[in-house]
């Protein structure tokens, strides 16, 4: 356990120091270099790692310690103080009130989904034995392709519960946020981070390549996974007689997805100059759901223990924007390859924005990498924590790693195997402000692609 333990904290720590040492140098107080404000973060998950029972409560403490911390030695990046404080949140509320929102509403639209009764019918359609398991984490990796992925991973998870008769695995369920995340990592409307490079101004053609990875992800990590849930609890291969579809509930489902993705796509690419004044995306989850109300009404009683689970999400992104890093190290695909263990710790959105912001990636390795690499531990990405909301048994980071084990070794192995195959490209689309006038400058693009030293 100890050892497990041991393993655990340099999994998290070491990437986080890593990328600590290539950002700007730190303000306030530092141990052998590091800013004590990367100590604190780290020493949050490592505590909510310990504590899995009690996240919540760790989460909170640690973002109270963080904030006091920063009060008291270092300032905020806007500023100094109480309104360096506001200020940030300031900028960061639009994110926070979207996730939010995201979160609880795709968790009503996911149990009006299995209320529904279309995933009773799925076992007929579904291969019998491991098979089953496996082309079921296809569906949701196609799924959240045009999804969002917390909506494909909730989704996902609703037909497992009922195929496998409530049993799921620990290993299957790291398997459906894999899935979940790599389906959106090759699509501009699959993933927010690819989304923001598509506002950016970079091609939807030049993050397509991420599939190259994700689909050898999907096979490396989907595998294991469909055995691990074969062997723990089969597909149910004979659904009962007499099921009746509620199509109005899959008419509800299907409703609210479409305002979602209009939305998404209406303001973040027709008007993406608004797009951060305003939770657009998450309100318009709502505006459906209530608007739907009448027809089924949703199952209320899941809000609170909803809420309880993306508190401590936000918790999380909160802490990690306020650590003091204002930019990565060079572009390359090492630099890559590391923000994906990053992103299994922080949030993604800001390490997106700032790679967009320093420019020289290839935005397809980038897009991989930032978008699967939160698979690797339950809290990295959204898609892990609305999902452990209904599976309470995942929010213990040693059984996801030990049992999840063949997420990281996917995001590994799809990432070389992109690079082997398609090379690295990386493009100069650096925007910056001069003077408060917005400026885009462009750098050649590499004529050929670059291998990766052996």
């Amino acid at each position: 356990m100890k050892k497990s333990l041991l393993s655990l904290f340099v999994f998290l720590f070491v990437p986080v120091t890593a990328w600590a040492s290539g950002g700007a140098a730190p303000e306030g107080p530092a141990l052998f270099g590091i800013p004590v404000d990367f100590m604190l973060f780290a020493l949050v998950l490592l505590g909510v790692a310990l504590f899995h029972n009690n996240t919540l409560q760790v989460a909170l403490t640690g973002l109270t310690t963080i904030i006091l911390y920063k009060l008291i030695f270092t300032g905020f990046k806007h500023g100094a103080g109480l309104t360096g404080l506001a200020l940030h949140f300031q900028h960061e509320w639009v994110i926070l009130v979207n996730l939010l929102c995201l979160l609880m509403g795709f968790a009503l639209l996911s149990n009006h989904f299995e209320h529904s009764k279309v995933p009773d019918l799925l076992p007929k359609f579904l291969p019998s034995g491991w098979m089953g398991g496996f082309v079921l984490l296809c569906l949701i990796f196609v799924l959240s392709s045009f999804l969002d992925n917390i909506a494909a991973a909730l989704i996902g998870g609703s037909i497992a519960t009922i195929v496998f008769r409530g049993k799921v695995h620990i290993g299957y369920l790291a398997g459906i946020v894999a899935a979940s995340n790599a389906g959106g990592s090759g699509s501009v409307v699959g993933d927010t981070t690819t989304t923001m490079m598509w506002i950016a101004g970079v091609s939807p053609a030049a993050v397509l390549h991420a599939y190259a990875a994700a689909v050898v992800a999907l096979v490396v990590s989907g595998i294991p996974a469909a055995l691990q849930q074969h062997k723990h609890s089969p597909i149910n291969s004979n659904p009962p007689e007499g099921i009746r579809v509620d199509m109005a509930r899959v008419s509800i489902v299907a409703f609210i997805l479409i305002m979602a993705i209009t939305v998404n796509v209406t303001i973040n690419v027709k008007f993406n100059e608004i797009s951060d004044t305003f939770p657009f995306i998450g309100v318009a989850v709502w505006v459906a759901l209530l608007a739907t109300a009448p027809v089924r009404k949703p199952d209320w009683s899941l809000l609170p223990e909803t809420f309880k689970g993306s508190v401590f999400l936000l918790s999380l992104v909160v802490c990690a924007s306020l650590m003091p890093v204002e930019k990565l190290p060079l572009a390359s695909w090492q630099t890559s390859l590391g923000l994906g263990f990053v992103s299994s710790v922080f949030d993604n959105i800001p390490l997106t924005a700032l790679a967009i912001k320093q420019g020289g990636y290839d935005w397809g390795v980038l897009a991989y990498a930032v978008g699967f690499g939160g698979s690797m531990i339950w809290f990295g990405s959204s898609a892990g924590v609305a999902l452990s909301n209904n599976f309470p048994e995942a929010k213990s980071v040693g059984n996801w790693l030990r049992h999840g084990w063949h997420v990281t070794l996917a995001y590994v192995i799809g990432f070389f195997v992109m690079l082997s195959l398609v090379g690295w490209h990386p493009t100069v689309d650096r925007y910056h402000t001069e003077n408060g006038a917005a400026i885009e400058t462009q750098a050649p693009t590499a004529a050929t692609p670059v291998k990766p030293a052996h």
